[in-house]
């Protein structure tokens, strides 16, 4: 091999080493792993990922309780019902910066962008996951259920957004890679893909609650709406926005390193601008939702044991946090806007969780109707879970998404 070969294998490899490691020696990076939260995540790991092969070995009936009575656990309910709307950050940050200029929102921008395409990329593991033969994931799209089906559109749809987002987040991994050549032609094609995933995300967010229009004998009245694909759609906005107040609030808290002092400078102020805005669809969503339950004259249900946990989910879980946001905005308090912001997602989880496991074959038999995952299940829930943050920190560490590469100010 030439000196000129082994100059450029040795300067190809230092480069890698440089990023992978963060300009850090092996020995000072290894001790900076050495954290709490790296060592939770290892001991979730070394229980979740062998009860993950046992999945795949033995099939989905040595980790859960389903059954054709009762199809779906939380690898669903939590995983991809409840992760695909907290995903939906991506198309909305994205359209209000790109669409409707709304420019003050730029250090958020990237983040909602990596916070979708990781939501909606870990939802397709969790899928996979749940249908235990990963080669035929493309089954829907081209073989499975023809032009008609409802999963054939979300299937291309998420496949479709997964390829948007992540060219529209590739400004930030080629200022990473400081390909600057790649890195022209990326942002011509940014209003593009945002317009792409604007259409391809309302459509699919709304599709998935029309899968459900599918089964009226199945889900509990109060649940089950011809106004489904709607309330799918408008809880995924206000979810997005509050999705973006609880990640820039955990990076600003846990990972301020990564950060710039634009990014922190200016989180209170765009967190209570989010919370305007999620404020104002959870009301719109609630509306809704009441106006499913007169048009189907379902008030007497509410007196019944299925209608008081309804109640609780509505009042509770969305009027409320509501007014937290809207109190939280009127103060200008950012710290109660983030408190109403977590309290909204966790309101977003439990509808999703209701509609595809609780409400779902509601009157089964109660030894069919298993609402209480085996323990098995929540260690693969766990251990994805984890691999997802490990894998989004590991990005937010490196890459410019709350920070701007001071190479590349000139484009922005």
């Amino acid at each position: 091999m030439s000196n000129g070969s082994l100059t450029k294998t040795e300067n190809f490899r230092s480069w890698f080493m440089n990023k992978l490691l963060m300009g850090m020696s092996w020995s000072e990076y290894s001790r900076r792993l050495i954290t709490p939260f790296n060592i939770a995540a290892a001991i979730i790991l070394s229980i979740g990922i062998p009860v993950i092969a046992i999945r795949f070995i033995n099939g989905l009936a040595s980790v859960t309780h389903a059954s054709n009575e009762y199809p779906w656990g939380i690898l669903l309910g939590w995983g991809l019902f409840g992760g695909v709307p907290l995903s939906a950050t991506g198309f909305v940050m994205g359209t209000a910066y790109y669409i409707f200029g709304f420019k003050g929102y730029k250090p958020l921008v990237r983040l909602g962008i990596l916070t979708g395409f990781m939501g909606y990329l870990f939802a397709v593991i969790y899928l996979m996951t749940d249908l235990g033969r990963p080669w035929r994931i493309y089954y829907p799209m081209i073989i499975g259920f023809g032009t008609a089906s409802v999963l054939f559109l979300v299937a291309w749809h998420v496949a479709t957004y997964l390829t948007v987002q992540f060219i529209e987040f590739s400004e930030a991994i080629l200022e990473w890679l400081k390909s600057r050549r790649v890195y022209k032609w990326a942002t011509m094609v940014v209003i593009g893909m945002t317009i792409a995933g604007i259409i391809l995300s309302t459509l699919h967010q709304s599709a998935l609650g029309a899968l459900f229009l599918l089964a009226p004998g199945k889900m509990h009245p109060l649940w089950y709406s011809s106004y489904l694909p709607h309330l799918f759609l408008s809880s995924s906005i206000y979810a997005a926005l509050a999705m973006v107040i609880v990640v820039s609030t955990l990076i600003a808290k846990f990972m301020r390193s990564a950060a710039d002092n634009n990014f922190l400078g200016n989180i209170d102020r765009l967190t209570i601008g989010l919370g305007k805005g999620a404020c104002i669809g959870m009301f719109v969503y609630f509306a809704l939702k009441i106006v499913g339950i007169a048009h189907d004259n379902n008030w007497h249900l509410l007196a019944t044991p299925y209608g008081k946990w309804f109640t609780m989910e509505i009042l509770g879980f969305v009027l409320m946090p509501a007014m937290i946001l809207t109190y939280g905005v009127k103060k200008s308090s950012a710290g109660i806007v983030r408190f109403g912001a977590f309290y909204a997602v966790s309101g977003v989880i439990l509808n999703r969780i209701n509609v595809s496991i609780i409400a779902f074959n509601w009157n089964l038999p109660d030894h069919l109707h298993h609402i209480i995952p085996p323990w098995q299940e929540v260690a693969i829930v766990a251990a994805i879970a984890t691999i997802h943050i490990l894998i989004f920190r590991w990005i937010v560490n490196r890459m410019p998404v709350v920070r701007e590469h001071p190479e590349y100010r000139e484009f922005h």
